[in-house]
């Protein structure tokens, strides 16, 4: 039900054309080009319980456009292509960990990946599941990969923006057996394809810049082998971990705008590293889309954007608590991607291994230029 068959066709044709009929049933006279959503339990259900519609936790028309439409995005043209979605983007991690994952085997997750992942480790590893880890960068995670079943990526990785090689580690790790998931949410579909360079899973927040507006929790995985969604649909069916229709098409209606926010997201990211980085203090700025960048060379190869995120350090945790409070148009709050810029001290989760001075900032749609002097008038001040 979820694959790109019964919706509007795309063509070959622009990330922004296809961000904004994506999903999109054929047109019927007098319906809406985006149809409201569905908020039902249960279904008429006469006979025999086939059809594509039967109970509220197993799958409802809202969801199905959301679907086709992120799936369109992470593959586009493909048919055998079939996107899930979820609450949030832990219940769509955690789908496919559970799912693919028995007691006896191993999994390779990134040291260096989201804050949640210890939390994970421990849940795994109670259900007898090896749990490997080391860092994104260099590669690194192949040299724990030997007669594991799943291997995790996260690349960009989540605070550092560290970068893999993503055809590689999937080429030696479906030569030793292994499947491959890649955390897509800082790229999103329109920064890299997971699926495209041999990815068993592309899997994502979409509470981030997917729908860009900071109001929606919701994840999602995508995937083209029939068996191995068949078994993620499955533990969403029995974990219940399903969004809410008014969330799935909020979510829809929010793709329509990615390619803009992107666009200009994406640019004034780089506006902003580039200013960072140009600053007289060594602030150990990172950001892929950067020349002088330790990922540029390998995140070049592999992404056509680089992302809203930058991080960058400052000597002190009393620095960075003057920098956060002296910024006018960024907001100090977690998460990322969304219209409004936002930044935060990462040390204060206590989840991430990054010095006290860690600065993670997402860069949200304000006009470059205001962000920029923003950004070193506040640096100026809290150096003070």
């Amino acid at each position: 039900m979820s694959g790109t068959q019964g919706q509007t066709p795309v063509p070959e044709a622009g990330d922004g054309t296809r961000a904004v009929r994506a999903g999109l049933p054929e047109p019927v006279k007098y319906e809406p080009t985006l149809p409201g959503p569905v908020f039902a339990a249960h279904f008429h259900l006469p006979g025999e319980p086939t059809g594509p519609y039967t109970y509220g936790r197993d799958e409802n028309p809202t969801w199905t456009h959301l679907e086709r439409a992120i799936g369109g995005l992470e593959a586009p043209g493909e048919s055998d292509v079939e996107t899930l979605v979820f609450a949030s983007g832990m219940a769509a991690i955690s789908s496919v960990l559970f799912s693919q994952l028995r007691s006896g085997d191993a999994v390779v997750l990134p040291s260096d990946g989201y804050q949640v992942f210890p939390l994970v480790r421990e849940q795994l590893e109670a259900y007898g599941i090896e749990v490997r880890t080391a860092p994104t960068g260099g590669d690194a995670q192949l040299g724990v990969l030997d007669g594991a079943r799943l291997l995790w990526i996260e690349t960009p990785s989540n605070p550092g923006l560290d970068v893999c090689d993503i055809r590689r580690l999937v080429e030696e790790a479906h030569a030793r057996g292994a499947l491959v998931a890649v955390d897509n949410t800082l790229a999103t579909p329109l920064g890299q394809r997971p699926l495209e360079l041999g990815a068993d899973f592309s899997v994502a927040s979409g509470t981030k810049q997917l729908t860009g507006h900071g109001d929606v929790l919701l994840g999602y995985v995508t995937g083209r082998d029939p068996e191995a969604m068949a078994a993620v649909r499955r533990w969403r069916k029995i974990v219940g971990a399903i969004p809410g229709p008014m969330e799935a098409w909020l979510a829809h209606r929010s793709l329509a705008t990615l390619q803009l926010r992107v666009e200009r997201q994406n640019a004034t990211a780089l506006a902003v590293a580039e200013a960072l980085q140009d600053w007289p203090e060594d602030l150990a700025v990172r950001y892929p889309g950067l020349p002088k960048d330790p990922s540029h060379t390998v995140a070049a190869q592999q992404m056509r954007r680089f992302g809203c995120v930058v991080s960058f350090t400052l000597p002190t945790r009393a620095r960075a608590e003057r920098f956060l409070e002296a910024l006018r148009f960024v907001d100090d709050a977690t998460s990322f991607g969304g219209v409004r810029s936002t930044a935060e001290r990462r040390g204060r989760w206590g989840g991430d291994d990054v010095p006290e001075g860690f600065i993670r900032m997402s860069v949200g749609a304000e006009d470059a230029e205001d962000l920029v002097a923003d950004v070193l008038r506040a640096l100026e001040e809290s150096a003070r």
